[in-house]
């Protein structure tokens, strides 16, 4: 976010056109309520099998959430983040930060969901097998 804020101040400077562009800014917007949206439809919907760590030790209340947002994105959660993370750089008409957030957030997740989704293979088995191949992951390039 410090680099965010560095560049919005930069160009603000340097070239303040290029922070006057009311659809881009708006485009991101409505970037960050659809990924908002998304991510908090995630944690409704899964409840207590929601959490911020990955569970490695299946826990009696974790149940493998297949409705909701469920039925479309594999990952909502980390889907909505993706989103909302750079819809906030193109809402500042970030043009820099855009592409640093994008591969930031993208290279996080792509490590983590393959680590996540081995625990869930050993905790659900070929449930979650049938899943995933029904349903995307929700993020680009991400099996």
């Amino acid at each position: 976010m410090g680099c965010a804020l560095l560049e919005y101040m930069v160009e603000i400077f340097l070239c303040p056109g290029l922070k006057q562009n009311w659809w881009i800014s708006n485009t991101g917007l409505v970037m960050v309520l659809f990924g908002e949206v998304i991510r908090k439809s995630a944690i409704l919907t899964a409840h207590r099998s929601f959490t911020h760590r990955i569970k490695i030790y299946h826990e009696d209340h974790h149940d493998l959430i297949t409705h909701g947002i469920y039925r479309f994105v594999r990952h909502p959660g980390y889907c909505g983040f993706f989103i909302w993370a750079i819809g906030t750089q193109v809402m500042l008409c970030n043009p820099l930060c855009v592409v640093m957030f994008t591969v930031v957030t993208w290279r996080f997740f792509s490590s983590r969901i393959p680590y996540e989704e081995f625990f869930l293979r050993q905790f659900f088995g070929s449930r979650y097998d049938e899943y995933a191949q029904r349903v995307p992951s929700g993020l680009p390039f991400i099996k």
